[in-house]
């Protein structure tokens, strides 16, 4: 067991970055650590890699037992279409349900391991579990998201998605009408305070965050609306959207009504990633995809347009 003291000047910091300072070990062994229950802080195990530090506390890591890492599968996932492959890269169609890559706390299917087991070839530095990786949709979430299957391809992409020059349209159905029907929300957004290291919220000082939506179609109680990320953290439009007292039909946790839900036959949030278009890597040409939303998505809006 290492022990060490939290310093005045880094009071305040999340965990995973002051341990990273410290001991020198990345944030992602650092939070691989967290999750194993191999680090505690003031004499209690951490719960989340999220949670602030108070100077002087006394932080413990255990490195005497190797970190269990995710393991790609290969396995193929149920309704994941591969709408576009070249040597550069591969655009995918993801159903909800699928995560975008193994991770220890989740044993469903995930991009990566499908690609696996699809034989599709893909070679980008970092953790093999998360290749190929330059953009993440959450579990819940549909439509269309892209893996890079070269390093070129992978620098190049996230750059263009770091800098805000890939277009990401998703239609989302909220409750309410949002008032003005159009309109941007600049709000800052980071992990929730108190309440879940997997919930995030609108907090002074978080990521900027900034989503431009309007109003396509307004129903009885509930909004399908067209949005445009300008930046991409995570959860963004459901954080905004809820933050706004609007959140996605379906997501419960981010506030919406259970009753309706069920009543829609929702499982999960209705929002789905209909266009992506971004500069091909390789040869600079502008590209774009386009995917209709899922069948239980359109199922949901039926009902409401058969009881509207």
């Amino acid at each position: 067991m290492s022990v060490f003291l939290v310093p005045d000047d880094l009071a305040g910091e999340r965990l995973d970055s002051v341990a990273a300072r410290i001991t020198g070990l990345t944030r992602s062994r650092v939070a691989a650590l967290i999750t194993e229950g191999l680090v505690s802080i003031g004499g209690q195990v951490a719960a989340r890699a999220s949670e602030k530090v108070v100077a002087g506390s006394l932080l413990e890591i255990d490195l005497s037992e190797p970190v269990r890492k995710p393991k790609v599968k290969a396995e193929l996932a149920d309704g994941l279409r591969i709408v576009y492959e070249d040597a550069e890269l591969v655009v995918i169609d993801k159903p909800a349900g699928v995560a975008a890559h193994p991770s220890l706390g989740w044993d469903g299917p995930d991009v990566v391991s499908h690609l696996a087991a699809a034989g599709v070839a893909v070679s980008t530095s970092g953790a093999a579990e998360r290749q190929g990786i330059v953009q993440r949709l959450d579990v819940g979430t549909s439509g269309l998201t892209v893996v890079a299957k070269s390093e070129h391809a992978y620098s190049v992409l996230k750059a263009a998605f770091r800098d805000h020059r890939v277009e990401k349209i998703y239609h989302a159905l909220v409750q309410g009408h949002p008032d003005p029907s159009a309109g941007t929300i600049d709000a800052p957004i980071a992990h929730h305070p108190q309440i879940s290291a997997w919930k995030f919220a609108v907090v002074a000082g978080g990521r900027e965050a900034i989503t431009h939506y309007e109003t396509m179609e307004a129903l009885a109680a509930v909004s399908l609306l067209r949005v445009q990320l300008e930046t991409g953290r995570t959860h963004q439009i459901r954080v905004h959207m809820a933050a706004v007292r609007h959140p996605c039909v379906g997501d419960l946790l981010y506030g919406a009504d259970p009753v309706l839900a069920q009543r829609l036959g929702l499982e999960r949030q209705w929002l789905h990633a209909v266009k992506l278009g971004f500069e091909h890597p390789a040869t600079g040409d502008w590209v774009e995809f386009e995917s209709e939303p899922s069948a239980d998505l359109l199922a949901a809006l039926e009902i409401l347009h058969e009881t509207s």
